[in-house]
């Protein structure tokens, strides 16, 4: 028997154990807190999808790695075929990693937390406001509640808008392809039980309408839909700076974007004109938006095509929304930059109005780290698949970083170490390529004090 002395240190000693885990916690940085994060979800999926009972055929265990990362990252490459390499339980844990991933780990972390004790810490306000560029006059707390509500309402009303065209096109399963595309979709995954995704459906007009309309409102943020629910509170009467930006430059691309692609795609020539123009739109969206979905064959593109889907790809969706890239306000802070260069101004403006010098900082910073990363990427890529064209390789590599899902038809016969290579590429992309940096770079509190210590005794 242990006597009271013993017992007491025992206790002692753990209360000191949980006041330095708490303590390390409080102290970390907000951008490795998003990164361990993501990456434990990654890997509660990794261990979900081994198992035998999600598996409707035996999986590799990197596949069944590279499948959780493109589901939580929301990216949309994958490596076996969704709907036929997995059960319904397999597939359900797709599908909840998805919703994880489009949510956003910090959203949901503060939501159940927000539900239990109605407040959040400083920690957890920080890493929100940060992770979802904030404005400082929005709360995170209202952000995230808005943010849940609208998520369950718009992915509700798409999958009652898919279930009837999709029970008239005798899709299996019509209630639970609905649900699974519609999340899917919303959350810019791209990953579909088809295995075709959506070529079968390029002239059905319902289901291109419906996936856009989910898509758009996924990738354009999350913040437009709080500074709506503010001007019908009364809280404002007009949408903040942030959101006029991302509306006219989404508008902006999609447009420009289908109209080029309508143009200069020749394998796309011979369709009707209105095929051949939603055909466009849909590509054109579905790489501006990084769902990953296609109704047209990515490997038949021409080579002047997919520049312009490089360029989409790379901009991506907007901040606080579901989607990847480096974001359409950080494209906008460059063009303001570079407009201003030009012209010889001190000051730097975008749509009349001056971008603060720290968004200026952020939008370079990612644009560097981005086109650095690109090429450890590719110089890898290049060694695990010799053979591969570098088109195919640059496409694989910007659609992974951008969480797109498009691929030229290289994600299915990578090796295991490109495999390897693009897994990192999606984490990086869904955590945010700047953020990701600064992950792998921060030192936290904790440990720098501890080191304070250490030179003072």
């Amino acid at each position: 028997m242990s006597d009271p002395t013993t017992r007491q240190t025992v206790g002692r000693r753990f209360a000191r154990g949980q006041a330095s885990l708490r303590m390390a916690v409080m102290n970390i940085s907000p951008a490795k807190l998003l990164l361990l994060g993501y990456t434990s979800y990654i890997l509660l999926g990794w261990a979900l999808l081994s198992l035998p009972l999600m598996q409707a055929v035996p999986v590799a265990a990197i596949d069944n790695l590279f499948i959780a990362t493109s589901a939580v990252s929301t990216t949309g490459l994958v490596t076996v075929d969704p709907g036929t390499s997995y059960s319904f339980a397999g597939e359900l844990v797709i599908l909840l990693l998805i919703q994880i991933g489009g949510l956003g780990y910090m959203t949901l972390g503060t939501f159940i937390v927000l539900s239990v004790t109605d407040s959040l810490g400083r920690v957890r306000k920080e890493a929100t406001r940060n992770v979802f560029n904030l404005p400082e006059d929005v709360r995170p707390g209202y952000f995230v509640r808005s943010v849940v509500l609208f998520t369950l309402l718009v992915e509700t009303a798409g999958a009652l808008a898919l279930y009837p065209m999709f029970v008239a096109a005798e899709v299996p399963d019509p209630v639970w392809s609905a649900i699974f595309h519609s999340i899917s979709a919303f959350a810019t995954a791209g990953f579909s039980l088809n295995s075709d995704s959506f070529m079968g459906f390029r002239d059905h007009v319902g289901v291109n309408f419906v996936l856009s309309a989910l898509s758009i409102l996924g990738a354009m943020g999350f913040l437009i839909v709080v500074d709506v629910l503010r001007g019908l509170t009364g809280r404002t009467s007009h949408l903040g700076f942030t959101s006029k930006v991302i509306v006219r430059i989404t508008m902006l691309f999609l447009l420009v974007g289908t109209l080029l692609f309508f143009v200069i795609e020749p394998s796309v020539q011979a369709l009707p004109p209105p095929e051949r123009l939603m055909a466009s739109f849909f590509q054109v969206m579905t790489a501006s938006t990084t769902v990953g979905f296609n109704t047209h064959p990515i490997s038949t593109l021409s080579f002047a095509t997919l520049i312009v889907l490089f360029f989409l790809m790379i901009v991506g969706a907007s901040p606080a929304g579901t989607g990847g890239g480096l974001k359409t306000t950080s494209f906008a802070a460059l063009v303001g930059l570079v407009r201003s260069t030009l012209k010889g101004r001190d000051r730097i403006r975008f749509f009349k109005r001056e971008i603060p010098l720290k968004r200026l900082q952020n939008a370079a910073a990612s644009l560097s780290y981005y086109l650095v990363l690109t090429a450890v990427a590719l110089f890898l890529l290049a060694l695990t698949e010799a053979d591969v064209a570098f088109e195919v390789l640059l496409f694989e590599v910007w659609s992974a970083m951008g969480t797109v899902g498009l691929s030229m038809g290289l994600t299915g016969e990578l090796s295991d170490l490109g495999k390897i290579i693009v897994i990192v590429l999606m984490t990086a992309g869904r955590v945010g390529i700047l953020t990701f940096g600064i992950a792998l770079a921060a030192h936290d509190e904790s440990r720098e004090e501890e080191k304070e210590n250490d030179l003072v005794t």
